[in-house]
């Protein structure tokens, strides 16, 4: 029997997540020069994951990337099995069964928590679940936000932190002709929020926002950022860290921090807050939250390596909303290794391991649930293609029969009740979402129910 590859028996690959590490997998499967048919399998009726239900709304030009993975989804050999979930509707055996490899590129669905009293009460949010929903992620449809309070905090320095921001911080009118949801946009009009607070444990040397990111909120039109001076004053490490070639980013960064510590207030109506140095450590309230400790921090360590202490003072800050953006964790999937403390798949060059460190075969892993929730959309495409390499030069130890994969596959879901979608099932989605936003002035009205979009094809 040839090997898998050939034209008698084409390499069959099932990716897992139709987000950016998921496209950028499938493209190089099907431009290896192999005979190739890949199988893209997602949970939710559309695709595109993080560029659809992540991206701010008010952040169009990051959304682009959806016109290079609808090329990709158009390739010959490539099909969309949408609406299923692997480990619901699909086991990780028969996956295994029926494709000579399986690439897992769901990401990063969870956030990391804080781990502090005082977490779970009502007004203390994940930023996935704000971004989620005011995005129309389907899972986050029926979450609600309380903002009548006029202040909030948001732990993290990050850039998911400043879409959380802006999205607080914007009026209604700013907002209106994106895609964001109109059950957000409602919310959002009603919206008491005056001040926001953003805090990150370390100095301002450490921050995570991308300069862009940063300085456009040090431009809002209807909101003040605030940078108190003496945050500026810089250990000896962080101005190293500074003369440092390649931490340019951060030298921006403290370059705009430093401009809004010379601006200081304006007067306008809203105001957005820079602390620096402070970690939560209790959240109190009694029917919700009220109060949000700080524990007051000092830095320690070589330059690159500083990491934040507590000094054993404290501050508090009253506010009746937090957001919590301190960093993403992948979620495990019934069959898969699980790095519980990293939130990973775990990995040797992109192969999936067990927990003795051995390979297993025909299982693979691309994007965040290979690496973590590190880089930005495009970073994404270098660490899928250095999976497939693996993938690629793995052939000859894969399974040498024939598989028959969607062929095997689509029968098997339709007997479980599932309605796959399919590319040509999400396109005529996709028209009708941008049919929907057009009275609105919107790019499109998302449709945020599963049960809309599958009744939008006649199905049920």
């Amino acid at each position: 029997m040839d090997a898998p590859g050939t034209v008698s028996n084409p390499l069959r690959v099932a990716v897992v997540g139709a987000g950016p590490s998921g496209f950028y997998a499938a493209e190089a499967l099907l431009k290896s020069g192999q005979t190739v048919r890949v199988d893209m399998i997602e949970r939710l009726p559309a695709p595109y994951g993080l560029v659809r239900y992540g991206v701010a709304p008010d952040h169009p030009k990051l959304k682009e990337a959806i016109l290079v993975y609808a090329v990709i989804a158009r390739l010959p050999h490539f099909s969309l099995l949408g609406n299923v979930a692997v480990g619901r509707d699909v086991s990780v055996e028969e996956l295994r069964a029926h494709y000579h490899g399986v690439i897992f590129a769901c990401g990063a669905e969870t956030d990391r928590r804080l781990g502090i009293p005082g977490e779970d009460l009502p007004g203390s949010h994940t930023a996935t679940e704000f971004v989620a929903w005011y995005n129309g992620h389907p899972d986050y449809r029926e979450r609600s936000f309380d903002l009548s309070a006029e202040v909030a905090a948001i732990v993290g320095q990050g850039n998911v932190a400043a879409d959380v921001c802006r999205i607080l911080a914007k009026s209604v009118d700013e907002l209106k002709a994106t895609d964001i949801a109109e059950h957000a946009l409602d919310a959002l009009a009603e919206s008491r929020v005056r001040e926001i607070h953003v805090i990150g444990r370390r100095g301002a040397a450490q921050a995570k926002f991308t300069n862009k990111e940063l300085k456009e909120l040090g431009e809002l039109p209807s909101c003040d950022a605030i940078v108190d001076p003496q945050d500026m004053e810089l250990n000896a490490e962080s101005i190293a860290e500074l003369e440092v070639k390649s931490n340019f980013v951060s030298v921006k960064n403290v370059e705009i921090f430093r401009a809004l510590a010379a601006r200081g207030p304006t007067g306008k109506p809203r105001r957005i807050i820079f602390h620096f140095l402070q970690s939560p450590v209790k959240i109190t309230g009694t029917a919700r939250m009220e109060q949000l400790v700080l524990a007051r921090n000092r830095l320690e360590g070589a330059p690159l390596q500083q990491v934040a202490r507590e000094t054993g003072e404290t501050d508090l800050l009253r506010c009746g909303l937090l957001f919590r953006s301190i960093g993403y964790s992948g979620v495990p999937i019934p069959g898969v290794p699980f790095d519980v403390r990293r939130g990973v798949f775990p990995t040797q060059e992109g192969r999936i391991v067990d927990g003795g460190g051995a390979v297993v075969p025909g299982l693979y892993a691309a994007g965040w649930i290979k690496r973590g929730p590190t880089g930005i959309i495009g970073t994404n495409r270098a660490d899928s293609i250095a999976t497939v390499k693996s993938l690629l030069a793995d052939l000859p130890h894969l399974a040498p029969e024939t598989k028959a994969g969607a062929e095997v596959l689509g029968p098997l879901l339709a007997a479980r009740g599932v309605r796959v979608i399919s590319v040509d099932d999400w396109l005529k989605i996709d028209t009708a979402e941008v049919a929907r936003g057009q009275p609105r002035g919107k790019p499109r009205e998302k449709f945020t129910r599963v049960a809309e979009m599958l009744q939008c094809l006649g199905a049920s």
